[in-house]
């Protein structure tokens, strides 16, 4: 029998904060008509204090823990896909390592944006299927909010905070982690990035983004991923039972179904929601699926996403 990595278990955790596109518009020349006309977007949740990138990442994973009927001290590997850690080091897997209880682990961050969450899933799944490891938590988390420029209306109404989580187990079977890809362009650093950093500003700087070129490499990006990682399982887009994509804009989503030939309702959408959560977005709307009763066990799920570097990626599982 084969070896693989198998989601188990799934969590997630929001800020108690949730803000409108009214409230936003209280604060911000914009309104709600403008804000879904082209994202989708209707709410997300906003950190307060006392809410960081490790406590929302350490609520999921407590949840997803649960629901895998698994202990804390049974985790060997954490692995926390996130672009706002709680400090510049140590990693703040570390804190939500100590926050479980767990005296000793393999744990550590992964910075590659909204794309994190896969990059995390396919170390996490190397690592099991070499023996590295048998129980890992993979994370994504995020506070975007303390990023933003509150008074640039193209990127602040665009994000929220929030954090999702997944247990996997390495196990025999046909259920695990099938096939994974990931790929990443630096030439196109200056569409999507911060403008700072502790080595060149010393500061923690703001997200710059030119979204008209971002939605067309991501579209392109996106559906490119998605058949790679389907040939690669030597699958077909017939075969997929759900998407659950990076949730940055509802135009994206639909433009990539549709290029794809895939039903929109077959495509995890939260977007509206909680807007984009950078890495936290694809566990976050995974879990949720799951939660409703959407997602069932035995499902052949395609998870996709592309964030800033640019950085992209898709994996496909059977649940």
């Amino acid at each position: 029998m084969t070896l693989r990595a198998r989601i188990v278990g799934t969590g997630s955790a929001l800020p108690k904060t949730r803000v409108s596109n009214e409230d936003l518009a209280q604060r911000v020349d914009t309104s709600d008509e403008w804000i879904v006309a082209r994202t989708g977007i209707r709410f997300r949740h906003i950190a307060q204090d006392g809410e960081t990138t490790s406590t929302l990442a350490t609520d999921a994973c407590q949840k997803a823990l649960k629901a895998a009927n698994v202990e804390a001290g049974e985790v060997d590997l954490i692995i926390l896909a996130t672009a706002t850690p709680d400090q510049t080091f140590p990693a703040s897997a570390t804190k939500v390592q100590a926050a479980l209880g767990i005296d000793d682990c393999i744990a550590f961050d992964v910075a590659a944006v909204c794309s994190g969450f896969l990059y995390a899933l396919s170390v996490a799944d190397s690592m099991i299927r070499a023996g590295a490891a048998r129980t890992a938590l993979v994370i994504g988390s995020e506070t975007f909010s303390r990023i933003l420029d509150w008074e640039d209306r193209t990127t602040c109404v665009l994000f929220g905070d929030g954090a999702g989580a997944v247990v996997l187990r390495a196990e025999e079977g046909e259920s695990g982690i099938l096939a994974t890809a990931l790929h990443a362009d630096g030439r196109h650093n200056g569409l999507l990035y911060v403008d700072g950093g502790p080595s060149t500003t010393g500061t923690v700087g703001k997200v710059r983004m030119k979204g008209s070129e971002v939605f067309r490499h991501a579209v392109t990006n996106l559906a490119s991923v998605m058949k790679e990682v389907l040939d690669k399982a030597s699958l077909g887009t017939d075969d997929i039972d759900w998407v659950v994509p990076h949730q940055a804009n509802a135009r994206i989503l639909d433009a990539t179904a549709r290029k794809l030939g895939l039903p929109a309702e077959k495509v995890i959408m939260t977007v509206d929601q909680h807007a984009n959560t950078s890495a936290a977005s694809v566990p976050l709307a995974l879990d949720l699926a799951v939660r409703d009763g959407r997602i069932k066990s035995g499902d052949l799920v395609v998870l996709e996403a592309m964030g800033g570097g640019f950085t992209w990626g898709a994996c496909v599982a059977r649940l």
